[in-house]
């Protein structure tokens, strides 16, 4: 894990939690407008992803994995000694729901920015009842993701360095295919589990990766005293990469700051 330090005492951490086939390194200008306005950040690659050596690239024994990463993480942000917020993008959203409802965490706040909780496209019936059978017998099996850049993001910028990326995994094994469809499922199966924490739900209206009604959905369901649903309608899957960056990052730091003040801290 990274952690970067606002110039002066932070007015709380952030930890951000990446989504499927990336990495902590395409959230530098996202870190770096958290950083800039007081706050500290934490991230760090999940396993089978980025620079992180814990599991095979594309691979992971159990969801839980990823779990047993955030928690760290947010442990970690403990030592600041001052709100901790956690963000979770896509796949990494899942991540934050499924920590959320398995471990009990101080936190001030949630923002999921495209939580993964299904997916627009799925592979063939074929496919998905062939993945059954190899997640027993060769769960390390890997296949292509089927994720292209051109479907995530508008921003050309964001596309050349994907394209460029050698850290960016392309293949995934059959046993993460299982154990994502699982957390989906878990996710909202048990989604009274998701404790009575301040939420942020941010969502792009041209998402081709995931389903937003889904999305949508799984919002309206969820029972908290506090909750927010923001969608952009041109915004693609990554909407802290897409031209409408600055307007979606503003609207998640006003969430954070009016969460901070209603605790009774003075926001400069």
């Amino acid at each position: 894990m990274w952690k970067w330090e606002a110039d002066e005492d932070p007015k709380a951490v952030i930890v951000i939690v990446h989504g499927a086939m990336e990495h902590h390194g395409r959230y530098n200008w996202l870190i770096e407008m958290w950083r800039s306005s007081g706050f500290h950040v934490i991230m760090g690659d999940l396993p089978g992803q980025g620079m992180t050596s814990r599991s095979q690239r594309g691979h992971i024994e159990s969801f839980d994995e990823y779990i047993f990463e955030i928690k760290d993480w947010v442990q970690t942000s403990y030592q600041f000694n001052v709100p901790v917020f956690l963000l979770g993008h896509s796949m990494g959203g899942l991540a934050v729901i499924r920590t959320i409802q398995e471990e009990k965490l101080n936190l001030a706040g949630v923002i999921l920015s495209a939580p993964c909780l299904d997916l627009v496209k799925y592979p063939s019936s074929f496919l998905g009842v062939l993945s059954i059978f190899l997640n027993r017998v060769a769960p390390q099996l890997k296949f292509s993701s089927g994720l292209s850049i051109e479907s995530v993001t508008r921003n050309e910028e964001a596309k050349d360095l994907a394209l460029n990326d050698t850290l960016y995994v392309t293949k995934v094994s059959v046993r993460w295919y299982r154990e994502l469809l699982k957390a989906m499922k878990l996710a909202t199966s048990k989604i009274s589990n998701v404790p009575d924490i301040p939420l942020l739900v941010l969502q792009g209206g041209n998402d081709k990766i995931i389903n937003k009604l889904a999305v949508n959905d799984w919002f309206n369901k969820v029972s908290l005293s506090e909750k927010q649903y923001k969608i952009w309608p041109e915004s693609y899957h990554e909407i802290f990469s897409e031209p409408e960056r600055e307007e979606v990052f503003q609207y998640a730091k006003n969430f954070v700051e009016t969460r901070l003040s209603s605790l009774g801290y003075i926001i400069k």
